[in-house]
């Protein structure tokens, strides 16, 4: 196992009803920004609650952040909480919501350009430089509630990019289970293909001798095919919901990363797929995720044959034919929960795919990914070109 270091600060509040102790968690005398997307949370009741609950402070809102949240909607925010003097952001909404408002907690106080807060992946470190926040989460999926790293999407050059950093960390997080009843059936099924994949990325690489990671992401996974169908059925069902939330949040808390080296080749080229095409995000992993364990199943046999063997029960009499066996699982899961599981099932005119982001890798010099660096751009076309 790898040395690491371990840095959690949310206060993370799960259960029915704890919207109802947000005054008691936004600082004293703050004057609060509430973020929000699409304008979800008033159909389903979420912002009288958050609003009722922030009777006393300022309140100023600021509607709009989109799915995969645009840099160029963000600095909007920005200029309001710099005009505003506002000194606390309150994130409603999901992965995309939350993410957005890390990254304006970072750029209010950011001397310099905005975008190479982006472009160059900036680290932020110094919680006295950034806007504190806390978040309201409506769509379990990205564990964004209690991580500090985000995506976001600059549209005038079409790239999906990161940003992090321990100064980004949610002071809290109110994680009602309740909430899901009202989703879409697309958006469970994405959030419960987007824990998973967030799993998949940590644990499947090669044997670490990380046995507790290895038992802990097994655990979550396990889960996630117990439940996951049924939950996408029956949201109502606060034991399924319940345990479905939980699952979306530890699969990316940082937990299970720890003292392990993880992949996540399979995001860099599915953020491509999204920015490309606005395909949902858990869609792009369904589609590239299969084709990148075989192209690169020498590799990851071992740790492939363990995931079919622990999470799917598969047989074999040998660990290729066991990786295998994984991999046709992991397809029919997949397709289980919705998903397209080929890059012309969820959209057209993809034929130059593979060579647009291998030129774009390139120029970024993104040359070597995965656990092992050892996904070159050659391996990344061949993985682009198999997910047609």
């Amino acid at each position: 196992m790898l040395n690491f270091e371990l840095y959690n600060p949310t206060n993370y509040v799960f259960g029915q009803n704890q919207i109802e102790k947000l005054a008691s968690l936004v600082p004293a005398n703050a004057k609060i920004m509430l973020a929000y997307g699409g304008g979800s949370i008033f159909k389903n009741g979420v912002h009288a609650q958050v609003t009722e609950n922030l009777k006393g402070f300022e309140v100023i809102e600021f509607g709009g952040i989109e799915p995969n949240p645009r840099f160029e909607t963000l600095m909007k925010a920005v200029e309001i909480i710099r005009t505003e003097k506002i000194n606390f952001i309150l994130a409603v909404g999901g992965g995309s919501v939350i993410d957005g408002v890390k990254f304006i907690s970072g750029a209010v106080n950011y001397e310099g350009d905005a975008v190479d807060i982006l472009k160059k992946r900036i680290l932020f470190k110094d919680v006295s430089k950034v806007i504190p926040f806390g978040t309201v989460l409506t769509l379990p999926a990205t564990g964004s509630e209690m991580n500090s790293g985000a995506v976001i999407t600059i549209d005038a050059t079409h790239e999906k990019l990161t940003l992090g950093g321990s100064a980004l960390f949610p002071q809290f997080s109110i994680c009602d289970p309740t909430v899901i009843q009202s989703l879409p059936k697309r958006q469970i099924q994405n959030g419960v293909v987007d824990a998973f994949t967030h799993v998949l990325e940590q644990y499947l690489t090669f044997p670490q001798d990380a046995l507790l990671q290895d038992r802990i992401s097994e655990g979550i996974l396990q889960t996630l095919v117990e439940i996951g169908p049924k939950v996408v059925e029956n949201p109502t069902d606060y034991k399924l919901a319940s345990n479905f939330m939980w699952c979306a949040t530890m699969a990316l808390n940082g937990l299970i990363q720890k003292g392990v080296a993880s992949d996540w080749a399979t995001h860099m080229i599915g953020h491509e797929l999204t920015a490309l095409y606005e395909i949902d995000h858990a869609r792009t992993l369904a589609i590239i995720g299969p084709n990148l364990y075989r192209v690169m199943f020498e590799t990851k046999k071992e740790k492939l044959a363990q995931f079919g063997e622990r999470v799917f029960q598969v047989s074999g009499n040998t660990i290729e034919e066991k990786a295998q066996n994984a991999i046709s699982k992991l397809v029919a899961f997949l397709e289980e929960m919705g998903m397209e599981t080929k890059l012309s099932q969820a959209t057209t005119n993809y034929e130059d795919t593979a060579n647009f982001i291998v030129n774009r890798f390139e120029e970024r010099g993104w040359k070597a990914m995965g656990e092992k660096q050892n996904i070159t751009l050659e391996k990344v076309r061949e993985i682009v070109e198999l997910s047609y």
